[in-house]
Parts: structure tokens; C-alpha cells; sequence
């Protein structure tokens, strides 16, 4: 097996998880699943724990399917494809839960065209409280509308 193809495999898994991340939270959080999803954006409890992060197991599960496959059924791409939904799922939780939440005080001062466009359009979601009307989109790649000075 080539390691340009798994390299391929990876970094293609990796932006499918973007947009996953958008169809998930406009079709599945913001929808159906909004009684998981709305502590996110009303917090009434006092715990560090949110109903949300239910939503990260799913993945976490698929990710470890894919590790099972490849280490005991000769599935060889599912090495590629597990960590490609791992490292979205660490970047995720990096950009998301730590950088935009703030749920470990790491990065509070980070200024640069990037943090402060990430912030805009996680503001801008989160001024709905509501199930309806948030903009919803990917985590890492925001629409660039939202990195204007």
C-alpha cells in the first residue's frame, strides 16, 4: 500500500469531518437530537459536564471501529480513516472546548486573524439560544465572511 494513498485517506477523512461536523449540527443537534444539544447553548446547570458531549462518543465509537477493523479484520484503510476522525475530533476539541469555551484556560490571549474569526462566528451561533436559527457550520473553516477586519 502506498503511503501517498494513506496520506490521501487521512487528510480526506479528515476535511469529510468538517462537513460531517455541519450536516451533524444542522441536522442532528439543531434537530432531533436538540434535547442533547441545547445545555450547549443554555447552560442551566452548574456541572463541567454537558449533555453535548454525548455527541464526541459517536465519533469517538466510529473512529475505534474503524482501529478494530484495520488491527483485526485486515481492514487497511481503516487505520487511515480512524485517525483521520481522531485528529478532527482532537482539533475539534482543541478549537471548540479549550480555545472558544474556554473549558481549560489555555489560549486567552490569542489575537490573530484566525482566533478572532473563529470567535465571530461562534458568537454569532451562540446569540440564538434557541433550536432554530443559529447559523450552523463546520468548526475549523467557519465561512471567511466572519475574518473580515
Amino acid at each position: 500500500m502506498s503511503i501517498a494513498i494513506w496520506i490521501l485517506i487521512f487528510v480526506s477523512t479528515f476535511g469529510v469531518m468538517e462537513f460531517m461536523a455541519w450536516f451533524t449540527h444542522k441536522f442532528v443537534m439543531h434537530g432531533f437530537l436538540w434535547n442533547l444539544h441545547k445545555d450547549h447553548h443554555h447552560k442551566n446547570h452548574g456541572s463541567w459536564w454537558e449533555r453535548n458531549d454525548f455527541f464526541f462518543l459517536f465519533y469517538a465509537a466510529v473512529s475505534i471501529g474503524c482501529f478494530i477493523g484495520w488491527s483485526y479484520h485486515g481492514f487497511w484503510a481503516g487505520l487511515p480513516i480512524g485517525l483521520g476522525i481522531f485528529c478532527y475530533g482532537l482539533a475539534y476539541f482543541f478549537v471548540h472546548d479549550i480555545f472558544i469555551h474556554q473549558r481549560f484556560k489555555l489560549f486567552r490571549n490569542a489575537n490573530n486573524w484566525y482566533a478572532r474569526g473563529i470567535r465571530r462566528a461562534h458568537k454569532m451561533h451562540h446569540k440564538h439560544l434557541g433550536k432554530q436559527e443559529g447559523e450552523c457550520f463546520g468548526m475549523l473553516l467557519p465561512p471567511l465572511k466572519y475574518f473580515k477586519k
